[in-house]
C-alpha cells in the first residue's frame, strides 16, 4: 500500500520576496552604504540640516520682492531636494560601481545566479529611495516653518519620479564612460557643480539673467526646481519642463545601456 505524498504549503509571498537574490543584495548593498558615514552625512543630514537652518532663522520665511514674493525657505526646499538626487546618482553610484567593476565583482557576479545587472537595481533602489525618504523629511520640515504643501501632489510625485530618472541615467551614463573610480570620481563632481549652480544653488532661478534662466530650463535640475516649485505654488508642472527630465533620462539611459562595460 502506498501513501499519498503531501504536497508542502508554498511559502507566502513575503517569505518568498525575502528570499529573493535580489532583496538579499539589495540587503547587503544596503548595509555596505549605511557603514560609509561620509556618504550618509553628505546625502542625507546636510541637505536635512539646511533646510532646519533656513526655517530656524525667522528672516528666511517671509515673503522677498527678490524672490518673486516667495520666501527664501521656498526658492531653497527645492533646490535641495535636487542636490539630494543629484548626490547619490552622479556622485556616490558611479563611485561604487567603477569600483566594484575594478575589482571584479561585476564579473564575477556575471558566474552566478546574480546576474551583474541586478546590481544595478539594487544600488539604484537604495540611493533613489534614500534621496526619496529625505526629500519628504525636508517638504515635512519645510511645511512645519510655514512652507505650503504641494497644491498638486499627484504632479509633485511625477516630477521627483522624473527627477530621479533623469540624474539616474546621469550616473549611469558617467559610470559607463568612466574607466576607473578615480575618473568616475572626477566626472562626477565635474557635473554635479555646474547641475547643481543651473539649480539655483548659488544664483537662485529668480535672480538669473535671461541667457542663464534659459540655460536653467533646458538643464535635467533647472527643470526640477521649475517643476516642483509650480506644484508647491498650486500649479501643474509646465509641460516642457517634464520633458526635459524625461528626454535626460531617456538619452542619458540609452546610451548608458549600449556603452556599459561590466569588466
Amino acid at each position: 500500500m502506498t501513501t499519498a505524498a503531501i504536497p508542502h504549503p508554498a511559502p507566502a509571498p513575503s517569505q518568498a520576496v525575502r528570499r529573493h537574490p535580489f532583496w538579499r543584495l539589495a540587503k547587503t548593498e544596503a548595509v555596505l552604504f549605511a557603514r560609509s558615514a561620509q556618504a550618509v552625512v553628505w546625502t542625507a543630514l546636510l541637505p536635512v540640516a539646511a533646510i532646519v537652518v533656513l526655517g530656524v532663522v525667522p528672516g528666511t520665511r517671509h515673503a522677498s520682492r527678490a524672490f518673486n514674493g516667495l520666501s527664501p525657505l521656498e526658492v531653497y526646499l527645492p533646490i535641495l531636494m535636487m542636490y539630494v538626487f543629484l548626490m547619490t546618482a552622479v556622485n556616490l553610484l558611479p563611485a561604487v560601481l567603477t569600483n566594484y567593476r575594478e575589482r571584479g565583482i561585476l564579473r564575477r557576479l556575471s558566474a552566478t545566479p546574480v546576474p551583474p545587472a541586478r546590481l544595478l537595481g539594487a544600488q539604484g533602489l537604495i540611493y533613489l529611495a534614500l534621496a526619496a525618504v529625505v526629500d519628504v523629511v525636508m517638504l515635512v520640515i519645510g511645511i512645519a516653518f510655514g512652507v505650503p504643501a504641494p497644491g498638486q501632489p499627484v504632479g509633485f510625485a511625477l516630477a521627483l519620479l522624473l527627477v530621479a530618472a533623469a540624474t539616474f541615467g546621469i550616473g549611469l551614463l558617467i559610470t559607463a564612460l568612466a574607466a576607473s573610480e578615480r575618473a568616475a570620481n572626477a566626472a562626477g563632481l565635474v557635473t554635479f557643480f555646474p547641475l547643481l549652480f543651473f539649480a539655483g544653488m548659488w544664483v537662485p532661478r529668480t535672480k538669473m539673467n535671461t541667457v542663464l534662466r534659459t540655460i536653467s530650463d533646458y538643464s535635467p535640475l533647472g527643470a526640477g526646481v521649475r517643476a516642483v516649485q509650480a506644484t508647491i505654488d498650486g500649479h501643474w508642472p509646465a509641460a516642457a519642463a517634464l520633458a526635459v527630465m524625461a528626454a535626460y533620462a531617456v538619452g542619458c539611459g540609452a546610451i548608458a545601456a549600449r556603452s556599459f562595460r561590466w569588466q
